[in-house]
């Protein structure tokens, strides 16, 4: 198998790196089908012992097509006993021949529950590998990045131990906290202006702010910003647009906020914090201003593109994006989860839209499970088996799949949740776009409305309120069976430029209703309009500042900073009386959708 490069240069011979890095992708990619197998037989061979496979009968046969007919195909409530046994304290083998040296959390808001997904020390590498082929791409499209640096808001969330002691932390604080990032050599690319102190801060107001201002210091320098998902760096924005008075203070004074208390924090800030009133006037002018349109190239002028996540449903962050940033390219890099790394986008410069990740053979052993979408007709509709799983390599052109994955860290045959949408192909590895988490849905009766589909809905929907002036903010959505039948619920928090709720008359957003209605699958619509088994759809308006509240909620029950996004469909309790309690003001759909027997073609094809 194709080993990655471990030569690299670390005398700043960054042209040479990069080629090695490229050459190596070139040949895994070209290689695909190879590269494979001979993972699963990697896998397979130093983990045939292991109590799990010898269960379902492997017993130390490492064969492709043998796994292939043995091995079943999982989702976590299968191996949660499993999961449950090693967080209990039983260091036996079960999944992994190495020792399981932590647990990594999935993100809370992923599939409604928090996971616990095990992992061992050399995944560590194996992710480190992925991150050191993000620059030699990116230096393809806009050279020079490593004359500057990354303008990143990073954040790690406090660890809870398992009653076995193992640690239990999301992915991306297990990296941050590893010597893999905290002792890691030069690299542009994690060439940041935080210092590594204040992105291990735990308190995440002190974090942001010590971030924010290492950021505002050398703004000059800044080629790139970013966080890991859009979400996450409209926040820091916003924090700006809040804060930025003491920022400048301590900019112009060259004393930092008694508020940032952190001792290392301290230390660290102040070698890079110097009294420099130019550039705190600076700050306070622009941050004066009305608009802020454009802040983002106006206060760091000489950034190149906003790296962050902005595919799926944060897909509705563009707008917002786009606007801070002056339509400054919006950049997704990779693709990864909980459960494994697993590609990066080779075109990084494209729309967003148009993002397509390339799965990199050596991460994992990917299977695709072909899934088919709810119009698509009952014969293509019915369940899948494990016969029906392709490999990476014979995955087709325009086809979706559920993402299956078999890791070095002890998951076999793991249904991911993903939804991939086959874009291309780079030589032989194809390269997916990221369609929506599978069963995050709404569903009332027989009815069943994806994210995406929701999505599209509301931003339709949306559009209605633009001549008010007024814009969609954030949202979510519930299945409000408490009465009979039930009906879909949308929490909607709207801004307002020049006016407010009280001037939209109601009948707008009784068209929002409406517009959703008739937007969904014609299933839904057949509930409402011919089974009456659901009723008017309704849109809650919240106060601003709700999904905020919402976020803090999440943050204080575990969630990571780095990891959440809003939830586009709610069931917890405790969150559903949160919304309920800022509403403001209701409407329901003022009549039913249009819809008629045969509307949408059912087709085999």
């Amino acid at each position: 198998m194709p080993e990655a490069p471990s030569t690299l240069s670390d005398d700043g011979n960054f042209d040479e790196n990069n080629k090695k890095l490229l050459e190596f992708f070139e040949d895994i990619t070209s290689n695909a089908d190879d590269v494979q197998k001979k993972v699963l037989n990697e896998i397979l061979s130093r983990n045939a012992g292991v109590e799990y496979l010898i269960r379902h009968g492997l017993n130390g046969n490492t064969d492709y097509d043998n796994f292939k007919k043995i091995m079943p195909v999982v989702s976590y409530e299968d191996i949660k006993p499993d999961i449950d046994r090693i967080a209990d304290g039983d260091r036996s083998s079960i999944f992994c021949s190495q020792p399981i040296s932590e647990f990594l959390t999935s993100s809370g808001t992923s599939g409604g529950e928090r996971k616990l997904m095990p992992t061992v020390e050399e995944e560590l590498g194996r992710r480190s590998l992925l991150y050191s082929l993000l620059m030699p791409v990116m230096d393809q499209f806009i050279p020079d990045l490593q004359k500057g640096k990354g303008m990143y808001f990073l954040f790690i969330k406090s660890e809870a131990k398992t009653p076995g002691g193992l640690l239990a932390r999301p992915v991306l604080t297990s990296y941050y906290k590893s010597s893999y990032f905290k002792k890691r050599p030069y690299d542009p690319y994690t060439n940041y202006t935080s210092p590594n102190e204040t992105i291990l801060c735990l308190d995440s107001y002190q974090s942001m702010y010590s971030q924010m201002l290492c950021g505002l210091c050398q703004n000059t320098e800044v080629l790139r910003v970013g966080a890991v998902f859009a979400s996450g760096f409209i926040r820091a924005i916003r924090f700006l647009e809040k804060h930025w008075p003491i920022l400048c203070h301590d900019i112009r004074t060259g004393t930092l906020s008694s508020q940032i208390t952190d001792p290392l924090v301290r230390e660290s800030v102040m070698k890079i914090l110097k009294p420099n009133p130019k550039l705190a006037e600076f700050i306070e002018i622009e941050c004066s201003k009305e608009s802020w349109k454009g802040i983002i190239p106006r206060l760091w002028p000489n950034t190149k593109y906003v790296d962050v996540i902005v595919t799926g449903t944060m897909s509705q962050y563009i707008p917002t994006l786009n606007y801070y940033g002056n339509d400054l390219p919006l950049v997704c890099t990779m693709y990864a989860s909980s459960e494994c790394y697993f590609g990066i986008n080779l075109n990084p410069l494209c729309k967003p839209c148009e993002v397509a990740y390339t799965l990199i053979p050596t991460m994992g052993f990917f299977e695709f499970l072909p899934v088919a979408r709810e119009d698509e007709g009952p014969e293509k509709s019915k369940p899948y088996d494990k016969n029906d799983l392709v490999d990476l390599v014979d995955v087709k052109l325009g086809h979706e799949y559920e993402l299956v994955v078999t890791t070095y860290a002890g998951l076999y045959r793991y249904r991911v949740g993903d939804i991939l949408k086959v874009a291309g192909f780079k030589n032989k590895a194809p390269q997916f776009h990221f369609v929506c988490r599978k069963n995050v849905a709404l569903s009332i009766d027989s009815d069943k409305t994806d994210e995406v589909e929701l999505h599209d809905a509301v931003l339709k929907a949306s559009t209605h309120l633009l001549p008010f002036e007024a814009s969609l903010t954030e949202y979510t959505s519930y299945a409000d069976t408490s009465t009979s039948p039930g009906h879909y619920v949308l929490y909607w928090e709207i801004s307002y430029k020049n006016s407010d709720e009280t001037l939209i008359p109601t009948s707008v957003f009784e068209d929002c209703c409406l517009t959703i209605e008739e937007s969904l699958n014609s299933v839904y619509r057949q509930c409402r309009v011919s089974d009456k088994s659901i009723s008017p759809l309704e849109i809650k308006v919240v106060e601003n500042g709700t999904f905020d509240k919402l976020m803090d909620y999440a943050i204080c029950n575990g969630a990571s900073i780095n990891q959440y996004k809003a939830p586009r469909c709610v069931k917890y309790a405790p969150i559903i009386e949160l919304l309920n309690s800022r509403v403001v003001s209701s409407y329901f759909s003022p009549k039913y959708p249009k819809w008629v027997p045969g509307h949408k073609q059912w087709t085999s094809s």
